[in-house]
């Protein structure tokens, strides 16, 4: 099975057993994973299987699942574009959630991972590699992100985004084959796991949290008039709700939590970009407060998930120069506990026989501009104020200097024909195309609208500004009068990433997230007539699955993911000194450290469980700490002066300063042995 197949990138030698066995399988990247004889371009395409009927499940079946896509450091980072770094190690973990349900004559996957966004060269090859697994469709198989800025990139569809949302630039297959080997995984593991379930779906509103980060854009739209206050004003700025999917498993005649999907609006950038190590952000406390508050309640932990809402100007209200993880818990576990009311509300609303529909439409741009005479330019264009960075990671100096200045907006817009009028062209729109050719930015758009309950979820591929989000809300909610949906949550940055989507009136105003409007002021109306009118398709009843007959990639190639070098000396696993205590500063918490002596990083297996800490208790050790939540992080130091590779463990936690005896354990991985400290103190 898939499970089994799962892919550990790990290993010595240059090429893993792992990936021997995904050679070995008819996955479209098997030509690229070598890289010896490295070819420069992947070219491969995809042919979508059509959506077959289902028998009809009256009642909701539902399962769930959740996979570590943790990669080995040296990847680059993904989010803060040059200003990156290649991830040496992790402080969170990273992973995807799956949460399946199939009732009716539907079937969906909706998948919540840690990554910069959903890709459609993921999605694709998901559902090419579940087809004769499960009863997913393409159409079901909803593939979101938390949009952390601290996750790898080199996997999305396009060479635009593989070049420039990282530190360094190209597609990376081997990667991205570990991410589809480990999606389809857990895909498979959560379809084979379900049984009889019962759902129900809510909002709550979060206020205190977060803030508008593009302010002077935002009151510049229409719904906001001028005689507002200023405090009503910022309380349109922010999209507050907080949606989430709340199932619980039917076993022996009584319920149990089973999974729990969280839709909320915030950017993932509570930690700054200086740090060096893999870690979800915000998300990461939110995911962990959520699902501790849910088994101390019920003492079963299901599996909980969380994906973007529309978040392009909303920033977590993190305290001025105090960027960091102290700040990125605060907001995330307080939002965490937020949604835990939610869940809790939820419990009276379960119901075993759900709504549930899906719809799938890919827009290829190079025929399909138009719709309903909203037109979108016949090319892109990078705009000067996206140099200049967003307004809490700005670009030092090139901010100051117009036309990358935000709020310089271009004058006389819309003379001489030009579909994209304010915007600043990076080069010209004449230059720019020389240096950035078309079929490198996103051509194919895909829209996702699937129901659940009285709920339309719609997945775009762009982060959406609140107001943006709004508008195609209210398109969408008008579309599907009569039908019983009483809510309508876009979902931002789902099965690819695209840009940016700011409403007509933010994108005259020129900053970072209208020159990050690739297609130009008429894309938040183009979008909201296309989601609409594939939501009034859907509530229909059948799936709806409108996908580009074979969908192309040409994408450079560019081999990030590290592997071990041929014959690679065993490394004998040892302990370097002692642990060590470490005072807390203004920015990060105290914590216990203990470096260690092993073999090169990708002879490690980074998404399985490294190392815990043990306490003594009652004469016996007990696992107190491990690397599956926050208190842990691990990271790669270098090549040893003498053999070998030196790592840090941190254990976070000062409110233990050694009151009682604790131990580091290094776990068995990657072939080597379990190796523990001694007790200390």
């Amino acid at each position: 099975m898939l499970g089994e197949l799962g892919p550990t990138v790990c290993g010595a030698g240059s090429r893993p057993a792992w990936l021997e066995r995904v050679a070995r399988q008819t996955t479209p990247l098997a030509p690229f994973l070598e890289t010896s004889g490295r070819r420069p371009r992947a070219q491969f395409s995809v042919v979508p299987e059509p959506a077959v009927r289902l028998v009809v499940e009256q009642e909701l079946l539902a399962g769930a699942a959740e996979v570590d896509i943790t990669p080995p450091p040296g990847m680059p980072k993904a989010g803060y574009s040059a200003n990156a770094y290649h991830g040496t190690g992790f402080r969170t973990r990273l992973r995807a959630r799956v949460l399946h349900l199939r009732t009716g004559v539907t079937s969906v996957a909706l998948v919540q991972c840690d990554l910069l966004g959903g890709s459609a060269v993921v999605q694709h090859l998901v559902a090419q590699a579940i087809r004769d697994r499960t009863d997913v469709p393409l159409a079901g198989l909803f593939i979101g992100a938390t949009h952390t800025h601290a996750g790898p990139g080199q996997f999305l569809g396009t060479d635009f985004y593989n070049r420039f949302a990282s530190n360094k630039s190209g597609f990376d297959p081997v990667f991205t084959q570990f991410l589809v080997d480990r999606i389809a995984a857990g895909v498979v593991d959560a379809v084979e796991a379900r049984a009889p379930a019962k759902l129900a779906s809510g909002a709550i509103d979060v206020w205190g949290l977060t803030r508008n980060r593009s302010m002077a854009a935002h009151v510049r739209n229409r719904n906001i008039g001028d005689t507002r206050t200023a405090a009503e004003r910022k309380f349109l700025a922010v999209n507050p709700w907080l949606h989430l999917l709340r199932v619980d498993r039917v076993r022996g005649g009584a319920d149990e939590p089973l999974a729990a999907m969280v839709v909320f609006s915030v950017h993932g950038t509570g930690v700054p970009m200086s740090a060096h190590e893999y870690n979800a952000d915000i998300w990461a406390y939110l995911v962990r407060e959520l699902g501790d508050r849910i088994e101390a309640q019920h003492r079963t932990r299901p599996v909980v998930g969380a994906v973007e809402g529309t978040h392009a100007d909303v920033a977590p209200a993190i305290r001025p120069g105090s960027a960091g993880h102290l700040e990125a818990a605060r907001v995330g576990r307080a939002v965490g506990a937020r949604a835990f009311d939610l869940y809790e509300s939820l419990a009276c609303e379960l119901a075993d026989r759900v709504e549930l529909q899906a719809g799938f439409r890919e827009i290829d741009l190079t025929r399909d501009v138009e719709i309903d005479g909203v037109r979108l330019p016949g090319r892109p264009a990078v705009g000067a104020a996206l140099i200049a960075g967003a307004h809490e990671n700005e670009t030092p100096v090139i901010r100051h200097v117009p036309p990358f200045k935000p709020d310089t907006p271009k004058p006389f817009a819309g003379k001489m024909g030009n579909p994209h009028r304010e915007k600043w062209i990076i080069g010209s729109r004449w230059l720019q195309p020389i240096v950035l050719p078309l079929h490198g930015f996103p051509r194919v758009l895909p829209i996702q609208t699937i129901r659940v309950g009285d709920a339309m979820i719609v997945g775009l591929p762009f982060e959406i500004t609140v107001e943006s989000g709004r508008r195609i809300e209210a398109a969408v909610r008008d579309a599907t009068g009569g039908s019983g949906i009483d809510r309508v949550v876009v979902s931002s940055v789902a099965n690819e990433y695209s840009g940016y989507v700011a409403s007509p009136e933010e994108y005259q105003q020129q900053r970072y997230e209208g020159a990050h409007t690739l297609y130009g002021p008429a894309t938040q109306p183009f979008l909201a007539k296309h989601a609409a009118q594939l939501a009034a398709m859907t509530v229909k009843g059948d799936v709806v699955q409108e996908a580009v007959p074979e969908r192309r990639f040409d994408l450079r190639v560019r081999h990030h993911l590290p592997r071990s070098a041929g014959g690679e000396t065993r490394v004998t696993r040892r302990l370097l000194g002692h642990p060590r205590y470490h005072d807390a500063t203004a920015t990060s918490d105290g914590y216990w450290s203990l470096d260690w002596l092993d073999v090169a990083p990708p002879s490690l297996c980074w998404h399985e469980p490294l190392v815990k800490v043990e306490a003594s208790e009652g004469g016996s050790w007990v696992t107190f700490a491990d690397d599956q939540g926050w208190a842990l992080q691990v990271t790669h130091l270098g090549p040893d002066a003498g053999e070998g590779h030196r790592y840090e463990v941190r254990w976070w936690d000062p409110t233990f300063r050694g009151t009682r005896p604790f131990r580091f354990v290094l776990l068995a991985n990657g072939g080597q042995p379990e190796l523990i400290s001694p007790p200390f103190p």
